[in-house]
């Protein structure tokens, strides 16, 4: 299912258990807004299985093929990655924008060919401009990254919500913005026009507000 220009997203990320991310997605609201995320953390604990559960998992709870990214950050050797991540049923893979170019390029390039999304991180990356100008082809999705390391330690470490427009006006990409930790940290990366909305941190520390926190989501946009 492609995603939507028009419409805001919001990108929840698990890296809990099986059991404990099976509950938690059963609970959430069966909307096409809600984009799931097989975590790092995730995908390195049950690997290509993890990707494939979860996507049945969310699959079933909207009663068609639902939108999972799968968060491999990739830094090389990116293919292998993306066929793996396609095969399980992913939507999109990530790739760091701090690989080689050469292996950014040839991400993108396998993305579409898998027939998923290729999303470029741009965590620890201080200008991505720098990185979109030189890879000719853009990726679908460009995320822009604050993270959860980052905001611990350093509080004054701020959202990067004045590249969002900057970015979509001069390429042809959808903004996907993480590291938000707060409710009002989220209504601010949607009022700053990101396309994704990523929550991780709220989900992770308390799980029982999942449902909770996706309404308030929806309740933003709709």
């Amino acid at each position: 299912m492609p995603l939507d220009r028009r419409k805001k997203y919001l990108q929840i990320a698990f890296n809990r258990s099986l059991t404990e991310v099976q509950r938690m997605v059963s609970a959430l609201p069966a909307s096409d807004r809600i984009i799931v995320e097989a975590g790092t953390p995730f995908v390195k604990e049950y690997g290509s299985q993890g990707i494939a559960m979860l996507h049945q998992w969310w699959s079933e709870r909207l009663g068609h093929s639902g939108y999972v990214v799968a968060d491999m950050k990739c830094m090389d050797r990116g293919t292998t990655e993306v066929l793996a991540a396609a095969r399980a049923g992913a939507s999109a893979v990530t790739c760091l924008g701090l690989a080689p170019l050469e292996t950014i390029r040839e991400f993108i390039e396998r993305c579409r060919a898998a027939g998923v999304d290729s999303m470029v991180d741009m965590l620890n990356v201080e200008f991505p401009f720098e990185i979109l100008q030189h890879l000719g082809k853009q990726p679908d999705i460009v995320v822009l990254h604050r993270g959860v390391d980052e905001a611990s330690d350093n509080r004054e470490r701020m959202l990067p919500h004045h590249l969002i427009n900057r970015i979509k006006a001069t390429y042809p990409v959808l903004i996907s913005l993480a590291g938000g930790e707060t409710v009002r940290e989220v209504q601010r990366t949607v009022f700053n026009g990101a396309d994704i909305t990523v929550m991780w941190r709220l989900i992770y520390d308390s799980p029982e507000s999942t449902t909770q926190l996706a309404d308030q989501f929806l309740s933003m946009v709709s």
